[in-house]
């Protein structure tokens, strides 16, 4: 019945536009909307519910309903479809219907034009939306990308709180150990203090002396815990890289050959993905992680910034200063090429390409043995 009175509404529509229009081009006036092969000016609308036509006045042309399988998994499809700008099927035969109307969306309406949502519509609707969430939550947790984000910057916050109590204990365990090298013992200096019980058992197996002076329970107390701490957060940042590892060998293979894969998880996630890594310019590649050098540059004028995160590979860092800059740009080439190849598929780079790119670095310090005048 609300088909045939659709049709009928649409039958009474067209006579009268057309009667309009022909009274417009006898007068000689421009009609004031768009109008089809018919005279018409129409509008197709959908949701993940139905889809309508309307003609310039708000007046449903036809209209067609999504009624079978509402279920939350299917609008939840019907969700993602709309979020990428496609049509529902409903809206696709309304589409091919009526070729000339005009994709308008629901917002665009005036709010007693669409039908409102009903509680059971609502209830599925949030239903939906969990599938959604869920699918975004697995989705997000099988992605390396995202995952070596997380461990990049843990890794990061972890080292930096390592660096600060390691300093302190260094500094505070050399107060009551005057004879040791405290550069050289560095490493093996906390392990001492949280294994050993007193701080001449600490000495003892440092093979030093303690101070005369000693040091009481309560302080020796402490200063043993503040070593143990320091102990278990170094073993926590060797466990999160050693995760990074992992997984950055086998999402980027050629990369973590190249530059190892602490490096070239650093890159990745700088680069916001190993696809936009592979995508970037070499370069951009040279700089990543330079970021606010080269603002400063294009502020202050200072020297634009010849390497960012590469810097810290050895090629680079143990290169004398004035060949840097030429180490860094072939490297960072290599790097993009090897980025192309994890992200696009090809043959992993093994232990010849390293060595080809090796001996490209020893090339640049031979024929660059002293710096330009």
């Amino acid at each position: 019945m609300r088909r045939l009175k659709i049709k009928q509404n649409w039958t009474k529509r067209r006579g009268k536009l057309l009667l309009n229009l022909i009274r417009t081009e006898i007068i000689g006036h421009a009609s004031p909307f768009e109008v089809g092969p018919f005279g018409l000016f129409m509008r197709l609308c959908w949701d993940w519910r139905l889809a309508r036509v309307f003609d310039e006045s708000g007046e449903i042309v036809d209209e067609s309903v999504w009624d079978v399988g509402r279920k939350p998994a299917a609008v939840a499809n019907r969700l993602n479809l709309l979020s990428e700008g496609r049509m529902t099927d409903e809206a696709r035969r309304l589409s091919e219907r009526f070729p000339e109307a005009e994709n308008t969306t629901i917002h665009e309406l005036e709010a007693n034009l669409w039908p409102p949502i009903s509680t059971d519509e609502a209830q599925l609707l949030q239903d939906a939306t969990l599938v959604i969430a869920q699918a975004g939550i697995a989705e997000a947790s099988s992605n390396p990308d995202r995952r070596l984000e997380h461990l990049v910057r843990a890794g990061d916050e972890m080292r930096a709180s390592w660096t600060t109590l390691e300093a302190r204990v260094i500094e505070w365990a050399g107060l009551f150990l005057p004879e040791i090298d405290l550069d050289e013992n560095r490493s093996i200096i906390p392990i001492a203090l949280a294994s050993a019980e007193t701080l001449d058992g600490a000495a003892s197996e440092l093979e030093t002396v303690a101070s005369p002076s000693g040091i009481n329970e309560s302080e020796w107390s402490a200063l043993s815990q503040w070593a143990r701490g320091v102990v278990e957060v170094e073993a926590r940042l060797q466990s999160v890289e050693s995760a990074i590892k992992e997984i950055a060998t086998k999402h980027l293979p050629s990369t973590s050959a190249l530059i190892g894969p602490l490096l070239a998880a650093r890159m990745s996630t700088t680069a916001h993905g190993r696809d936009r890594l592979a995508r970037l310019p070499s370069g951009t590649v040279q700089v990543l992680g330079a970021e606010s050098s080269f603002f400063l540059h294009l502020r202050d004028g200072i020297p634009v910034p010849k390497h960012g995160h590469l810097f810290q590979h050895p090629w680079i860092s143990r290169s004398p200063r004035w060949i840097r800059g030429k180490v860094a740009r072939m490297l960072s080439g290599k790097v993009s090429i090897a980025a192309r190849l994890d992200a696009y598929g090809g043959e992993p780079w093994g232990d010849n390409e390293v060595r080809e790119v090796e001996a490209k670095v020893a090339d640049i310090r031979k024929r660059h043995p002293k710096p330009q005048r």
